[in-house]
């Protein structure tokens, strides 16, 4: 969640290194996600760590390097493509889901 005064990238920013132990850099937006069932959007975007180092936090119970193949089968479809979304050079995506698998457009 977004503080009052804070920008998305200084949120995800923040949000990475609160949850990670990583800093990261925003590099770009790579999608918006909408969870039907809980009426949440999410922003994504593509970062670069440029410090830090792993840890696990109240809101993370592992924090991992996965290569692109190994995201499908570490998490849900409605998580997954959003990892996905943002190793891809495509335009930001926009995508539903129900929290745990995408609904089509």
């Amino acid at each position: 969640m977004l503080e009052i005064a804070e920008s998305p990238a200084a949120g995800a920013r923040r949000e990475v290194l609160e949850e990670t132990g990583i800093e990261v850099e925003v590099q770009r937006l790579t999608g918006v996600y909408k969870n039907m069932a809980r009426g949440i959007v999410a922003l994504v975007f593509r970062c670069a760590p440029v410090g830090g180092s792993e840890r696990t936090s109240d809101e993370s119970v592992a924090v991992s390097w996965m290569a692109p193949e190994e995201v499908t089968a570490a998490m849900t479809e409605a998580y997954a493509v959003r990892l996905l979304d943002a190793l891809s050079d495509d335009a930001p995506h926009v995508r539903i889901h129900d929290g745990r698998r995408l609904i089509p457009a």
